[in-house]
């Protein structure tokens, strides 16, 4: 299916002009059951499917990648039920012009129809904007299906995400694009001009996008003559590779380096150095990731083994010196090493234990006895009486107390069984010994 099918196809349109639209507008499907790639929702048992047959539509937020027919599916959703269509853009509407949309709403429901309003690029009207929509959906004057590429958990209010259901597209796989190749050659008349290792390309090429892989296609339409196949080489030197569906601000950046970070945390050295790939060869800022992996050497292996954050930091720097393609090995190295290394998130842990005490027991005075007494006054105050230098006590330990007394003792940190850590527990068990012999006199 594809998203291809973003503006209204006339209603008839004489054969010369039909053969001048671009193939994926000429392949637009023209009931649900032609549209490919989505069986989840339009199945037998999908989702849109059992809305239908229910006979009560409501609100909607399409989510999903460019090129997975959204626009398609809403603009055939609104002729199966019956409702009037009507299609608005967030990135060139504003207030009037969905003040317009209401008011012809109304007079559509007023001589009784109903209007499914579809709202492409929903996510990029602002919350006042968004709030505008909740009158109107729940006095029956819309139906609103909103299409989104961005996670509608970040990007759309909570009361308007509460008044519709979220349904999620699937980027088309590779079944999805056999079927619009083979769509494709019925339409053209002639066989498709690619042999098995091509088209596997093709849809490589267009990264799940039904528009673009139907783009591409039309290229290779017009510059082959009939029974012409082209190869996988071929084809490349035809049309130039997509990049993959990536956005360095929005969801794709945010999923991969998710990807990375879990990968890590899961000891999967292989699986992490293909989602560091992936992000490589989309053209992320190395910088991004090495920040990432100095923030997972901490979070995630912190002191099970120290070497990880100087490693990660090492490979920072020799990015910065080599530069690409070189310094990007030094990445992948970091990246092997923190997926291999033991885990622990005890310090983090301990950190944000720390934090959440501090911010909620305000300021309570460090006992005066670590204070220093710079003025007569604070000496006479007793600041710094009784203090007791370490490095003169057996052990270089003196077990005083370092708590305000009105806090009292707190246990933040506590080391894991792995790697270096357990070699933490034994001195932290060592001291706690210490201090209560210092504190109590008692062995």
């Amino acid at each position: 299916m594809s998203d291809l099918f973003g503006t209204d196809a006339p209603a008839a349109v004489p054969h010369e002009q039909f053969e001048d639209r671009p193939l994926a507008d000429r392949l637009r499907p023209k009931t649900l059951d032609e549209v490919v790639g989505q069986d989840h929702l339009l199945g037998q048992e999908g989702v849109l499917t059992r809305m239908i047959n229910s006979g009560r539509l409501g609100s909607l937020i399409f989510w999903g990648p460019p090129g997975s027919g959204k626009t398609t599916v809403a603009r055939l959703l609104a002729d199966q039920v019956d409702y009037h269509f009507h299609q608005i853009s967030a990135i060139f509407s504003g207030v009037a012009d969905l003040k317009k949309t209401f008011e012809m709403a109304r007079q559509m429901r007023a001589n009784g129809k109903k209007t499914l309003l579809f709202v492409d690029e929903i996510h990029r009207f602002n919350r006042a904007q968004q709030d505008s929509f909740l009158p109107v959906m729940e006095d029956g004057t819309i139906v609103l299906v909103g299409a989104t590429t961005e996670n509608p958990s970040f990007e759309l209010n909570a009361a308007l995400l509460s008044r519709a259901q979220v349904l999620s597209f699937k980027s088309h796989d590779r079944d999805a694009a056999e079927q619009l190749i083979d769509r494709a050659a019925e339409l053209e008349g002639r066989k498709t001009p690619l042999d098995d290792d091509a088209r596997r390309a093709l849809h490589e090429m267009a990264d799940g996008d039904g528009r673009a892989l139907l783009g591409l296609l039309e290229e290779v339409y017009a510059a082959t003559k009939d029974n012409e196949v082209l190869d996988q080489k071929a084809l490349e030197a035809l049309v130039q590779r997509r990049a993959p569906v990536y956005d360095k601000g929005q969801d794709g950046h945010y999923n991969l380096i998710s990807a990375l970070h879990k990968t890590i945390r899961g000891s999967d050295p292989d699986a992490a150095l293909y989602y560091l790939a992936r992000m490589l060869v989309a053209g992320e800022d190395p910088m991004f990731i090495a920040r990432r992996l100095i923030r997972m050497a901490s979070e995630d292996i912190g002191l099970a083994d120290p070497q990880a954050l100087p490693h990660c930091i090492a490979a920072r720097d020799a990015y910065q010196m080599l530069g690409s393609p070189e310094g990007e090995l030094a990445l992948g190295q970091a990246a092997v090493y923190l997926a291999l290394a033991p885990k622990s998130n005890a310090a983090y842990n301990a950190f944000n234990a720390a934090m959440r005490v501090a911010r909620e027991t305000g300021s309570p005075t460090p006992p005066k006895v670590i204070l220093n007494a710079p003025t007569k006054l604070m000496k006479s105050e007793g600041y710094g009486d009784g203090y007791q230098y370490d490095h003169d006590a057996p052990d270089a330990f003196s077990g005083q107390e370092y708590f305000p007394e009105k806090l009292g003792r707190q246990t933040f940190y506590e080391p894991v069984e792995r790697g270096f850590e357990r070699d933490l527990q034994k001195r932290i068990d060592y001291f706690k010994r210490l201090r209560l012999k210092r504190q109590t006199g008692k062995s």
